[in-house]
């Protein structure tokens, strides 16, 4: 049996290198290259982009080729070439939709359909996902949520391997990464026919490389990455109900776990940046290797290593035992996480703040409830001692440095009130300020000025509140105070001493 897994992975590989040598030429005779017209693009040279056709052509007469053997012979060595051929027929229809694309751009709703249809055939075709004991229950599930679930698995591989197409060799190489983890786990589950079916598609996979790895003379196009990711999605499912249920739920997430990162990467920073999710752009994880100067050669180096890690990972999960699967998890999110972190992503870097800001909470509401309570009483003064003393309480306890109070005079022709009041005696030194006008009825009737430090510190407190309700309710209360007799002139605001502080 060994002998023939590798007497059909050797032929794979030789004829996916003579299909792939083929479609180039006729590609470059045809002018079938694909010129670097988009800024994501990476190469400098029109390419062709139909390496699919090649792995499609060396899957397709590796497999005719073991059928007559095996009929010659009378051995067909376990494996169900109708079961294969099931998975063969729903991924040419996506191939050929890649294939199209290739050729003239698809709307991605068209493939989206395209793909679903692939996934509803191999849903019955009996390729499901049937049961998530570890997630529902002992019970199967019911056969829309397995459909729905179907559906989205087979969407989210296909399109993961898709969208990570985009540096040399990177997508067919992280693919044979994951490919290699179906063949073992298919050995692990007896699948003959999953065995195969996998060695079959490594074997083009490795031939296409020669070809596709740094730098390229061929590209896989979206008929080649679309094919190898259902591909990969549907041999996952079709032993999973073979595998326990750790194994099955738990090794296809983990195997698959650059692509599927990327992808979620993808969708999150096009979320929260307010762009389509389907707009293309150059915010990919080899994008970010490359701005980081990493040739291109050397950035599919690393992603290799890194799918080779998340294949090995998933191979510990073949005997899971105790917390086996949920140390495992916890590690490769961990680095995950830490390995996003360093590659520059501005939106991580707004989860951070999102997430230091949850756990600050404490104090920003403690800094906001203090600055609600000055607000509170300011309402209700109606002398100049009453603002400086209110102010003074309430910025005395929140995160700024100290303020400046400028109010013109009560009267036409009388003087400017100011009053300065500082946490430190080198706050406007070193620092920033924001100005915050008084205005009420329409009338301006002077500045508050806020002053900060610059320090590592983040600002505890709702700036929302400053800018929309300060300003007023102290311009309202400078105009009580200025219509109540003449006690705002004879407040701390109009002595020699007030001014002198004002100036210092």
């Amino acid at each position: 049996m060994a002998l023939s897994y590798v007497v059909t992975f050797i032929t794979a590989c030789v004829i996916s290198c003579l299909a792939t040598w083929l479609v180039r030429e006729l590609a470059h005779s045809r002018c079938w290259v694909a010129a670097p017209s988009l800024a994501r693009h990476v190469h400098t040279r029109p390419i062709p982009r139909l390496g699919g056709v090649a792995i499609l052509a060396a899957y397709l007469i590796g497999l005719v080729l073991a059928f007559s053997i095996a009929s010659v012979i009378g051995k067909d060595g376990g494996v169900e070439f109708i079961k294969l051929a099931r998975l063969l027929i729903p991924g040419m229809l996506v191939f050929a939709v890649g294939l199209y694309d290739d050729f003239k751009p698809v709307k991605p709703y068209v493939k989206f359909s395209v793909q679903a249809l692939a996934a509803v055939m191999l849903f019955a075709f009996g390729f499901r996902v049937s049961n998530l004991k570890l997630f529902f229950g002992h019970d199967p599930l019911n056969q829309i949520a397995a459909l729905a679930l179907t559906i989205f698995w087979v969407m989210l591989i296909t399109n993961a391997f898709n969208l990570i197409d985009g540096l040399d060799g990177l997508a067919a190489g992280s693919g044979l990464f994951s490919i290699l983890v179906m063949f073992v786990l298919s050995l692990f589950t007896k699948s003959h026919t999953e065995t195969f079916a996998a060695i079959l598609l490594a074997g083009a996979v490795v031939g296409f490389l020669r070809f596709n790895f740094n730098p390229a003379t061929i590209f896989l196009g979206d008929s080649g990455s679309l094919f190898i990711g259902f591909m990969l999605a549907a041999l996952s499912l079709t032993g999973s109900y073979k595998a326990p249920t750790l194994v099955a739920v738990s090794i296809p997430l983990v195997a698959f776990g650059l692509p599927i990162t990327d992808t979620a990467l993808a969708v999150a920073r096009r979320f929260m940046s307010g762009k389509p999710l389907f707009s293309a752009d150059r915010e990919h994880i080899h994008h970010k290797l490359l701005e980081r100067g990493l040739s291109q050669r050397q950035s599919a180096i690393v992603l290799y290593g890194v799918s080779a890690c998340f294949g090995l990972a998933s191979i510990f999960l073949l005997y899971p035992r105790g917390t086996t699967v949920a140390a495992i998890f916890f590690v490769v999110a961990l680095l995950i996480f830490l390995g996003i972190g360093k590659l520059g992503y501005h939106e991580f870097t707004e989860i951070e703040r999102i997430a230091t800001r949850t756990l600050e909470q404490r104090q920003i509401i403690v800094n906001n409830l203090a600055l609600r309570r000055a607000m509170h009483q300011l309402k209700s003064a109606s002398t100049m001692t009453d603002i400086i003393s209110t102010l003074e309480a309430g910025f005395r306890s929140n995160d700024f440095d100290g303020f400046r109070l400028q109010l013109s005079g009560p009267r036409p022709g009388s003087d400017a009130l100011e009053y300065f009041w500082e946490k430190s005696s080198d706050v406007g030194e070193h620092g920033w300020e924001m100005r915050i006008p008084l205005v009420a009825d329409r009338r301006e009737m002077g500045a508050l000025t806020i002053y900060r430090q610059f320090s590592g510190n983040h600002l505890m407190v709702d700036i929302n509140l400053l800018i929309n309700d300060l300003g007023q309710i102290i311009a309202a209360a400078a105009m009580r105070a200025a219509e109540s007799d003449d006690e705002a002139a004879e407040t701390g605001l109009a002595t020699p001493a007030a001014a002198a502080v004002g100036a210092s």
